[in-house]
C-alpha cells in the first residue's frame, strides 16, 4: 500500500540518536553511525522524530510500504520495557550503575628479562553480566561487542588479552540464568552501532543456548553484522 512514512537522509544525519529516543515505536536504529529505518511497520507515520533531529535529515514521504502493524509494535514494546525491567534490581544497588573504563595507554618501554610485568585488566564498562547491562549505552556505540559463557574467562588463561582486548564484554549462562537472553540482545544489536560480534563459549552442551540466543538476535536484529564463534576446551584450549 502507498502511504506516509518517514525518510532518513544519511548525508545530513550526523548519528546523535536523538531519533531512535524519540520513536516510541522502535522503528529507527543506528546502522554504522547512522539512523536507519529499521522496520516500515513499526513507523506509524506521525513523526514524533522530525522535530528532534537537529540537521533536519528526517522528512515525511509517499511511497509503497508495509501497513502500520499496531499489534507488532506493542509487543515489541513489551519486549522493550521487559529489557529495561531487567536493569533496574528493586534494591537499587550501585553495582548495577553502568559506566565505561577507561584503560591507561600500554606502556612502550620493554621490561628487564626478569622482570615479569603486571598483568591488566582489559574490562572496558561495568556491568557485565546481560541481564544487567543497559540495551543502550554510551559504549555500545561503535563497539566490538564479546559475549562469552561465564566459564570461560576461568578455562583460558590470557582470556583478557585474547578476548576482552578492545571490546565490550557481556557474560552469561544459559543453564542458571532464567529466561532467554535473545530478545534483550537483540535490543542491544539493533538500537546501537555494533561492528563485530565474537562468542565464546565452552564445549559443553549447554552452551549451546548461548550461541544459539546470540544467533537468533544477529537474525532478529535486522542487521548484516561480522561475527564469529570460538569454542574452549574445560582444559582452556581453542578448539574452533
Amino acid at each position: 500500500m502507498k502511504r506516509t512514512i518517514i525518510k532518513i537522509d544519511e548525508e545530513l544525519c550526523n548519528g546523535c540518536g536523538l531519533c531512535v529516543q524519540a520513536c516510541h515505536e522502535g522503528a529507527i536504529g543506528m546502522i554504522e553511525g547512522k539512523a536507519v529505518l529499521l522496520r516500515d511497520d513499526y513507523c506509524d507515520g506521525l513523526g514524533d522524530c522530525l522535530p528532534v533531529c537537529p540537521t533536519g535529515a528526517i522528512s515525511f514521504e509517499e511511497r509503497v510500504a508495509a501497513a502500520f502493524d499496531e499489534a507488532a509494535v506493542k509487543a515489541n514494546q513489551q519486549r522493550m520495557q521487559q529489557a529495561k525491567n531487567e536493569e533496574a534490581l528493586a534494591c537499587g544497588c550501585p553495582g548495577t550503575a553502568s559506566k565505561s573504563l577507561h584503560r591507561e595507554a600500554e606502556s612502550t618501554v620493554t621490561p628487564c628479562a626478569d622482570v615479569r610485568p603486571a598483568p591488566e585488566s582489559r574490562l572496558m564498562q561495568w556491568p557485565v553480566q546481560i541481564k544487567l547491562v543497559p540495551v543502550q549505552a554510551p559504549y555500545f556505540q561503535g563497539a566490538h561487542l564479546l559475549i562469552a559463557a561465564d566459564c570461560s574467562a576461568y578455562a583460558f588463561a590470557d582470556f583478557h588479552n585474547e578476548f576482552m582486548k578492545n571490546r565490550v564484554t557481556l557474560i552469561g549462562c544459559p543453564k542458571l540464568d532464567s529466561g532467554d537472553y535473545s530478545e534483550k540482545l537483540t535490543e542491544i544489536i539493533r538500537l546501537n552501532d555494533i561492528q563485530s560480534v565474537t562468542i565464546v563459549r565452552m564445549e559443553v552442551p549447554c552452551c549451546g543456548g548461548l550461541e544459539s540466543a546470540v544467533k537468533s538476535a544477529l537474525q532478529d536484529s535486522g542487521k548484516f553484522i561480522p561475527w564469529q564463534i570460538v569454542t574452549l576446551s574445560a582444559e582452556g584450549k581453542i578448539l574452533g
